[in-house]
């Protein structure tokens, strides 16, 4: 198969939720379905010690929740998938965010009883600015919860989509009988040992099962028809071109936790996601797929995937071109070439050696501080240089010392290599280098503090300095003694200067004074 055909057959998408929704359990399936695992973890798994193949870290089986994003690259029916679970809690909606630039659709996860949550609603915000497609899962039908109808009503005016519902449920929770396919034309059942052992049964013409079966004495079924006759009148029509322009979201109904409608979903999913698309650089040139040069940006770096060597992982989506082992590449920001010699594939924590990679697909470079978040990487003469990923402005700030001066070296490194992750951000007061960590939400201070003690032996005393309002200035205008202890003067771990103002007062304040001063923010 030539570089084109493998291109093509590349699908690279990110899974996005509110937490709890079931975003890592549909991962699970999904990995199931495919053959990479023989059987599906559970966040739920603390007691068994079985749990989701993509929260790898302590922390994240301890809680039950994900707070990094996990690549995980299957086969499936002929395609070569590429996975992104992202994190479901906001306070790390950065991971997340840049993650969705990194991909070519998003699969989108609802839970069934909750409708459209808060998170939910700005991760789609994200991609649909993107314009890239989203497929929506309604999941947990195996539990009472919403009115279909009523679901797909709040999708269409909370989010501003369009929604084709690929199939209905018929009933839910203890009632749950599966799935009218109106997309396929055939019901899914979820008791196929009551229906002459039929998972799928075929429907006529007119949208009607014929023959003898238990699910049709079911009032679940006659509402399903019902509703399928509603929706093919009076519904959006199907149109795989608005899917693919994120214009019109596919919606499938089913239960993560026991797999029922997953793979159903999965072959609509392969047919219907777009295969790798353009990148648009600093240039606002398009990089297109199938050009010959090796392109690529580092949208996450983790560093100790394996504790035991103490690793440093940049992942790389590649944008164009063939990766070879052993080729030579440009650090865009940096001009510094390279040689690609150490490089893995993913699945969650576990790796093989990548020897070939094509446009779409994910790896990972052994790094050792060559890498930012956000680096572009290009072969050949030609640079490029691709349009810098989003990074937020943060709201919490806390002092942090470590209570063991005699371990300052363990402290040092552990402060400098998690935060080039991007997760938290660094700043030292201007005069006495005092360090204050920067974050979006209580839980990433959580995170550090943990993995700092777990992962490089440090403990640390946090004092918690509240909600500040980061602002950077430039070198050129500032002037020390324009601190004061409304806004302190610090500077961030590339030596800019930034004020933290007491409050959104103290900033206006500070613009009266110095007028020509001008105060910028990340996002």
């Amino acid at each position: 198969m030539n570089r084109a055909e493998e291109v093509k057959k590349r699908r690279t998408f990110a899974i996005i939720s509110h937490p709890d929704a079931g975003k890592t359990t549909i991962t699970e399936q999904l990995l199931l379905y495919s053959g990479a695992i023989r059987q599906a973890g559970t966040v739920k798994g603390k007691k068994s010690g079985h749990f989701a193949k993509s929260d790898w870290m302590k922390i994240e089986q301890q809680r039950g929740i994900s707070v990094t994003s996990s690549v995980m690259q299957v086969d499936y029916d002929g395609y070569q998938i590429n996975i992104v679970d992202t994190p479901g809690h906001e306070d790390f909606s950065e991971d997340t965010y840049r993650t969705l630039m990194a991909v070519d659709a998003a699969v989108m996860v609802v839970d069934s009883g909750k409708g459209i949550e808060a998170q939910t609603k700005r991760l789609f915000e994200v991609a649909s600015h993107r314009g890239i497609p989203i497929f929506t899962f309604m999941n947990k039908l195996d539990r009472d919860g919403r009115e279909p109808m009523e679901l797909i009503s709040e999708l269409e005016e909370v989010l501003g989509i369009d929604a084709y519902a690929m199939n209905w449920p018929m009933g839910m929770g203890k009632t749950y009988q599966g799935n009218y396919d109106l997309f396929n034309n055939r019901l899914e059942l979820t008791h196929p040992e009551a229906n002459g052992g039929n998972d799928f049964l075929p429907l006529n013409e007119a949208g009607e099962l014929e023959g003898n079966y238990e699910v049709k004495n079911s009032p679940w079924y006659e509402e399903a028809v019902e509703n399928a006759q509603l929706l093919n009148e009076a519904g959006n029509p199907f149109d795989a071109e608005a899917i693919q322009a994120g214009k019109l979201t596919p919606v499938f109904f089913g239960s993560a936790l026991t797999g029922f409608g997953v793979q159903t979903f999965l072959d609509a999913f392969v047919d219907f996601a777009p295969a790798p698309q353009a990148v648009e650089t600093v240039e606002e040139d398009l990089v297109n797929p199938l050009d010959e040069q090796l392109t690529g940006f580092i949208f996450k770096i983790q560093a100790n995937m394996d504790p035991r060597h103490r690793d440093r992982i940049a992942f790389v989506r590649i944008c164009s071109g063939e990766f070879h082992e052993g080729m030579d590449v440009t650090v865009a920001r940096t001009d510094k070439k390279l040689k690609l010699n150490n490089t893995t594939r993913f699945m969650a924590d576990t790796r093989e050696h990548a020897s070939l990679a094509v446009a779409g697909d994910i790896i990972g470079l052994y790094d050792t501080g060559n890498f930012q978040i956000g680096d572009s990487i290009y072969s050949g003469k030609h640079k490029v240089s691709f349009k810098p990923l989003p990074q937020f402005t943060p709201e919490l700030f806390m002092k942090v010392s470590p209570k063991n001066v005699m371990k300052q070296k363990s402290f040092h490194k552990g402060i400098k290599q998690l935060v080039e992750e991007g997760a938290i951000q660094l700043y030292k007061t201007w005069h006495t280098e005092e360090y204050i960590l920067g974050a979006v939400g209580q839980l990433q201070f959580e995170v550090f503090q943990y993995r700092l003690l777990n992962e490089y032996n440090s403990e640390v005393e946090m004092t918690p300095l509240g909600n500040k309002i980061a602002r950077w200035i430039s070198k050129d205008q500032l002037d020390p003694s324009m601190s004061s202890s409304r806004n302190l003067l610090c500077k961030d771990r590339f030596d800019q200067p930034v004020f933290l103002f007491e409050n959104q007062f103290a900033e206006n304040w500070f613009q009266q004074k110095y007028p020509d001063v001008q105060l910028e923010s990340l996002l």
